[in-house]
């Protein structure tokens, strides 16, 4: 017990090295805030020319391009993207770190977004946009106030699930020298030369997050049940 204490005492307490956790907890919430934001975004966008492309072939080299997007982005890994980003793309660019990281990890997920909503979207029945044309309504607005809200109540929870997806995929962002969870985790393990500690913590403050979220997912899921009831 005298041990854990020793080991606790030297890895968060001494030199206040907790703290590392702390600001690389807070750099990992930002990042994935608005690279979920960028995410939706870009997916919502990919989605609805897809799907448009599907239903009315229309909108063919926008769809090109889209494809070729998803192949590119599903088909490499996302570290590889991150390094990409930034010792290639902005290599000569004076931006911050985390706003490549913010760009990255939001392309990535902007990918499996769009598959998502366009599954959503492709889900509805085709009778629905033609009733929403029989109203007089323009295919936009068929899309908008008749499909669209239909598609994204179907694909919600799977969106909060590519949510808890790209919190955890922020944890490679120490290769590019970012402070984030992982990072502080690291930092810690060099000061101290005790690796199970930090890793440890660093592993339970996922956990929890996860947790945390899947527990709003499981709640968003119950309550769109009832409300088709």
């Amino acid at each position: 017990m005298d041990g854990f204490v020793a080991s606790f005492q030297n890895n968060f307490i001494d030199d206040s090295r907790y703290m590392y956790l702390v600001q690389g907890l807070g750099m990992t919430l930002l990042i994935t805030f608005f690279a979920a934001i960028l995410g939706i975004l870009l997916g919502f966008l990919v989605a609805i020319i897809r799907s448009t492309y599907e239903k009315t072939g229309k909108m063919k080299l926008p769809n090109s391009i889209c494809v070729l997007y998803l192949t590119v982005i599903r088909g490499t890994p996302a570290m590889v993207q991150l390094l990409i980003m930034y010792y290639v793309i902005f290599a000569s660019a004076n931006i911050g770190k985390p706003i490549v990281a913010i760009l990255s990890f939001g392309i990535n997920s902007g990918a499996y977004v769009a598959e998502i909503v366009r599954s959503g979207i492709m889900s509805i029945d085709s009778g629905q946009l033609e009733a929403g044309r029989s109203l007089g309504f323009s295919y936009a607005q068929t899309m908008w106030y008749v499909i669209m809200p239909q598609a994204f109540k179907n694909v919600l929870p799977a969106l909060a699930n590519e949510f808890i997806v790209l919190l955890k995929e922020t944890s490679i962002c120490g290769y590019i020298g970012l402070m984030d969870l992982t990072r502080g985790g690291d930092i810690i393990r060099s000061r101290t030369y005790e690796a199970f500690m930090p890793l440890i913590a660093v592993a339970l403050i996922y956990l929890i997050l996860v947790v945390f979220l899947s527990s709003l997912v499981r709640k968003l899921e119950r309550r769109l049940r009832a409300s088709e009831r």
